[in-house]
């Protein structure tokens, strides 16, 4: 079997949607400043366009300050080595972060927990995640502990039937506490490798209802006391810099061991990414680039920088314009 071309891959699709949005980092970064020498101007249009990006004001003045000090010394010849001090920086800040999800197999049942705020993209990544695992062998079951939204429950049931996994789900209103306790005591029961477990959206500034997050992670630990084994927050990167607020509240109240990042096609910027990398220093897990199972994968920096700056082999057929 060949293997399948950039443009088919995961990230190839990420580089064509990335190119959709006029307001994504490159709009032909390089080509903005080819033939322009290094000065003060392009620097600080460089400097605009990353904070255009959602990059954010702290880190661009960082990776600005560091390209001001190697031009002073000299050490940026011309615009190409400049891309490559800026692809360099933002690997920088993003290879930390690039640690994909392990499943400890000593603990069964692996226990996620799934936080986020309203249209996030988080029974959907629920969902993918749950195929993928399937995929790989193991027994899932999910936990339908959004009782709140009439439609999550129905949602994630036609999750567990497309991905096979099994689903503990109670009445629409019921204690999500409750059926995320009973979901732990049947994964139990049953030899479940994995138990992924749905929570309500949130509205990251409600204390009252992060203050519900910390009690359903209280119930999971009164049942295992390891548990939850990872805590992932999904976060709409079409929010910008409310997104890097939202996973700063959300890792305050219930502890995030994981990010998942969706929607970034069509109009999300991208630089939102190195931003929330800059400041919480997270693992990110996944990226999400549409609604198809296959849209769905985990977080490579090197990949990820050359989908946001345009850099690495061009795309199988031109990519799209």
């Amino acid at each position: 079997m060949t293997a399948p071309s950039e443009s088919t891959s995961f990230f190839g699709r990420l580089r064509e949607r990335l190119s959709r949005s006029a307001t994504r980092l490159t709009g032909d970064l390089a080509g903005l400043f080819r033939g322009r020498k290094i000065d003060a101007e392009l620097l600080d249009d460089l400097e605009a366009r990353l904070i255009g990006a959602d990059v954010g004001v702290t880190a661009t003045q960082e990776i600005l300050e560091q390209l001001r000090a190697s031009v002073a010394r000299r050490e940026l010849a011309d615009v190409d080595a400049l891309m490559a001090a800026l692809r360099r920086q933002l690997l920088a800040i993003l290879e930390p972060c690039a640690k994909p999800l392990v499943i400890d197999r000593s603990r069964r049942p692996y226990v996620i927990m799934v936080v986020g705020v309203n249209g996030s993209g988080k029974t959907t990544s629920i969902g993918k995640l749950a195929q993928r695992l399937t995929g790989e062998g193991r027994r899932v079951m999910l936990a339908a502990g959004d009782t709140f939204r009439a439609a999550a429950a129905e949602q994630l049931d036609i999750w567990a039937e497309r991905s096979g996994a099994e689903i503990v789900q109670q009445a629409g209103g019921a204690d999500p506490g409750a059926v995320v306790f009973d979901a732990v005591r049947a994964a139990q029961a049953r030899g479940v490798d994995v138990l992924i477990a749905d929570t309500a959206g949130r509205l990251h500034g409600q204390t009252h209802l992060m203050d519900e997050l910390k009690k359903i992670r209280r119930v999971i630990q009164r049942v295992d006391p390891g548990a939850p084994d990872e805590v992932l927050l999904v976060l709409d990167a079409n929010q910008g810099q409310n997104a890097l607020a939202q996973a700063k509240e959300f890792h305050a109240a219930v502890g995030v061991t994981g990010l998942v990042l969706t929607k970034l096609d069509g109009t999300a910027r991208g630089g939102v990414v190195v931003a929330i990398a800059r400041a919480m220093q997270l693992p990110i897990r996944f990226i999400g680039i549409g609604e198809q199972a296959g849209d769905f994968g985990e977080f490579s920096a090197e990949a990820f920088v050359d989908a946001l700056l345009g850099t690495g082999p061009p795309l199988a057929g031109g990519g799209v314009k």
